[in-house]
């Protein structure tokens, strides 16, 4: 019975762990858009090639695309 309790506890803390590094991943790519999107020194080209890029780098580094 403590293991089932332990286990659980330990499928808990797994969990939040992981839920916050996605929060945290989510976090920093909405910032970088955010950013792209704002900055008054790039022409509306410009940020939507930023945003290209964010999203680019976003499918290098989960595997969804493979590098040139």
């Amino acid at each position: 019975m403590a293991t089932k309790a332990a286990d659980q506890d330990l499928i808990r803390v797994i969990a939040e762990e992981m839920s916050y590094g996605v929060e945290r991943a989510v976090d920093r790519w909405m910032t970088q858009i955010d950013s792209a999107l704002t900055d008054a020194q790039l022409t509306t080209l410009g940020r939507l090639s930023a945003v290209h890029q964010i999203v680019q780098n976003y499918k290098l580094l989960t595997g969804k695309e493979q590098p040139n």
